[in-house]
């Protein structure tokens, strides 16, 4: 990923604060800058569609993005530095396609190769598709935070919602 890839990035992340199902942020961030803050960059990737709309991508996303994925370090202490939170969205019209999977194994493989041990991911109870690719990908939840935070967009603003705590433990990285 890249800043040139930011538009497209921006416009698949709407979709998914659209959802009301994917984050408590109410709008992407104003510019790839913003975004790329606390992430772990070097692991930060995007899936494209070479194929284009003929492929059933439907409208395509600026330089054929049909996906993103990043890892934000969880904390500044030493002892978290193998620690990293996912983020991960497929544009609306490559759902179902295995774009996500694809986004999931690359960045489980570059973030093994950046010696981070553990992935964790925050998700709704509520987004099957999300905790179904996360199972798939060897996360298991490790708890609920109930009524951790209030929405503020969306069919469910005002609600205070829960999420699932995810964690994925590496089999290659920091033994």
């Amino acid at each position: 990923m890249t800043a040139a890839d930011w538009p497209a990035v921006a416009v698949i992340y709407g979709e998914g604060i659209a959802t009301g199902h994917a984050t408590f942020a109410g709008a992407p961030p104003d510019s790839f800058a913003d975004f790329a803050e606390g992430k772990v960059m070097a692991c930060a990737l995007v899936a494209r569609d070479e194929a284009g709309p003929s492929a059933g991508s439907g409208q395509p996303h600026p330089g054929g993005v049909v996906g993103w994925a990043t890892v934000a370090s969880v904390s500044d202490r030493c002892v978290y530095a193998g620690v990293a939170e996912v983020s991960l969205y497929v544009a609306a019209a490559a759902r179902g396609r295995g774009v996500g999977s694809a986004l999931m194994s690359e960045l489980i493989a570059r973030t093994e190769a950046a010696g981070i041990w553990t992935l964790q991911a925050g998700i709704f109870p509520e987004n099957a598709a999300s905790l179904a690719l996360h199972a798939r990908h060897g996360f298991r939840t490790v708890g609920r935070r109930e009524r951790v935070g209030k929405m503020t967009h969306g069919p469910r603003a005002g609600e205070w919602r829960d999420t699932l705590l995810l964690e994925r433990r590496s089999a290659v990285a920091g033994r």
